[in-house]
């Protein structure tokens, strides 16, 4: 059963370009290229989420390969592993589990249950959780690339179709007018969801880019990529019957992974003149763009390095993508630890070097990548996978 180290690499990548753009100097200084697009829009940075769930369905066709159908064992492996991811989501967002600025004159239970009231309910790893349950479920019923990209188009057609029947004014796919964020205050509370986007009038609104409704649509991306991923598998069960068939060769696979990202690149920029490029609302346009990229980058990288071989230069990568969750929980958690230490973050490192340009800053979150890499380093050469 061949499985491409492009597909390891591509991981990789994610995750190092993640440590990134989570890690600047400052924040008041971003490197431009690493900062996000606003409500609309695409940078590369928009472009890390969606490959790692993209990742996370490409590796799905491989470890749902030993399960014939969705039994009953396939169904609790897929809810008992979305389950974890949302947990440890949950946990990387209560770190560092008390109040780091107390009230004095409060008591610690009091200000714990003040503290506790103000959390965030969702996050990255919590949308990844909920579109693993949903994307795996569909994908382990559906089984067939054909059924599956029909379930993608139902998905697609019923997000769309729920935010144009409950949007409101200005407008369905406005931070004011869309019913996504509505929802998740509903069910979560307002105290509970994000608020780091501003209105016209420059007030912070409750709306969670990660919350319950958006996650049909990031199933959508994990499908997107568990066909790539299927598309790979069944390529080389028949090429190892068929030694001579073009069609299912490395390069005829490479060919069609790259085709497919092109075709998907030019389906988002249709759906985009009526349905916006939006990263916090996950739109259809998005999903088909994102992905889109993630098969171009990954034919790229499966041309070079599962057909031409050249695999050296993508070492670091093929380390880094070996503990991709352990390295986005750790990154969260020595940032933090950080910025509860040092109060600042990196600020008081060298007199507040790295704050102060953009360069500086950019630099700052490269030398956090190398960080995480070495960490990863000590666990590759230990033979160390950690799994949930």
């Amino acid at each position: 059963m061949k499985r491409y180290l492009s597909l390891d690499v591509l991981r990789g990548m994610t995750v190092a370009f993640m440590c990134i753009v989570n890690n600047p100097g400052t924040w008041g200084k971003i490197y431009p290229p690493l900062a996000h697009a606003g409500w609309e829009g695409c940078t590369p940075t928009d472009l890390v989420y969606p490959f790692f769930l993209f990742c996370a369905g490409c590796a799905m066709a491989f470890s749902f390969s030993k399960f014939n159908g969705l039994d009953g064992s396939a169904v609790r492996k897929i809810i008992r592993r979305g389950i974890l991811i949302f947990v440890v989501g949950l946990l990387c967002n209560l770190y560092p589990f008390f109040p780091t600025a107390p009230d004095p004159e409060l008591s610690f239970w009091q200000n714990w249950v003040e503290w506790i009231q103000g959390k965030r309910v969702f996050g990255v790893l919590q949308r990844i959780g909920m579109s693993y349950m949903i994307a795996g479920i569909i994908a382990m019923w559906l089984r067939k690339p054909g059924k599956i990209l029909g379930a993608i188009a139902v998905l697609s057609i019923v997000y769309t179709g729920i935010l144009l029947i409950f949007g409101s004014e200005p407008g369905p796919f406005t931070l004011e007018g869309n019913i996504s964020g509505k929802i998740d205050v509903a069910v979560a509370g307002d105290a509970h969801v994000y608020h780091g986007y501003t209105n016209a009038l420059g007030e912070r609104v409750a709306f969670d880019p990660e919350g319950l409704l958006g996650s049909l649509m990031g199933a959508c991306t994990a499908l997107l990529g568990f066909l790539a991923g299927s598309l790979i598998l069944n390529a080389g069960r028949k090429s190892q019957a068929d030694p001579s068939d073009i069609h299912n060769s490395t390069l005829g696979v490479v060919s069609r992974i790259f085709v497919y990202g092109v075709l998907s690149l030019a389906f988002a920029e249709i759906l985009s003149i009526w349905i916006p490029i939006s990263k916090p609302l996950w739109s259809v346009s998005y999903v088909f763009l994102t992905a889109g990229w993630a098969l171009v980058v990954l034919g790229v990288l499966a041309y070079f390095i599962d057909y031409r071989g050249v695999t050296k230069p993508f070492t670091m990568f093929k380390i880094m993508g070996t503990n991709a969750l352990t390295a986005f929980v750790m990154s969260a958690v020595i940032a933090k630890t950080m910025s509860m230490l040092l109060h600042t973050g990196p600020a008081k490192f060298f007199g507040g070097f790295f704050t102060q340009t953009q360069f500086t800053s950019l630099l700052w979150a490269l030398i956090f990548m190398l960080i995480i890499f070495c960490i990863q380093y000590i666990l590759y050469r230990k033979k160390i996978i950690i799994k949930l």
